[in-house]
């Protein structure tokens, strides 16, 4: 996240998860799947597909781990090539991080705080490109990278507005 003192860390930041990468040196497909309650087939079918880069020397980083968190917080209201899709926009090939305009890490975190913003009040659809840009405001970055961030955060907070739409009418739905 960036060191902007006009960002706030969401709770639940990937800066949470930091100590125990850094203490173990990454982490296994099996700690990662214990994280983000996927199963390890989806994790390495993510990683075939190129949504996900390579573990390095089977090991995961925290680069990995907010790819991997955000791309699970997304695929239940965006089809999971369009996730891809969307990351591709922001950061190109997943295992060149030279074409990168934000970092996998910084990304989870200003979703982080995204969603944290969308959670109480869910504001009409075509109000996200205002939350984006609230999220966004002293955002240290030139002028394209912050349109392109904000146009993906807006895309994110329709996804994640999406979500809490199905879930309201799941939890409706299972009361009739």
């Amino acid at each position: 996240m960036s060191d902007n003192p006009t960002h706030k860390r969401s709770s639940g930041a990937l800066s949470d998860y930091a100590p125990l990468i850094q203490m173990a040196d990454g982490l296994t497909l099996s700690q990662v799947c214990a994280v983000s309650g996927l199963e390890p087939s989806t994790v390495q079918n993510w990683i075939k597909r190129g949504f996900v880069p390579r573990p390095e020397r089977k090991k995961y980083r925290e680069r990995h781990l907010a790819r991997i968190l955000l791309i699970s917080k997304l695929k239940d209201s965006m089809q999971i090539d369009r996730v891809g899709e969307l990351l591709r926009y922001l950061n190109g090939d997943t295992d060149d991080t030279s074409d990168d305009i934000i970092s996998e890490e910084e990304l989870y975190d200003l979703f982080g705080i995204l969603s944290e913003k969308l959670r109480d009040c869910v504001p009409p659809p075509d109000k996200a490109h205002i939350i984006a840009e609230e999220v966004m405001s002293g955002y240290p970055a030139d002028k394209e990278s912050r349109d392109k961030i904000t146009k993906a955060l807006s895309v994110m907070a329709c996804t994640y507005m999406a979500n809490l739409y199905k879930t309201k009418a799941d939890s409706l739905f299972n009361e009739l």
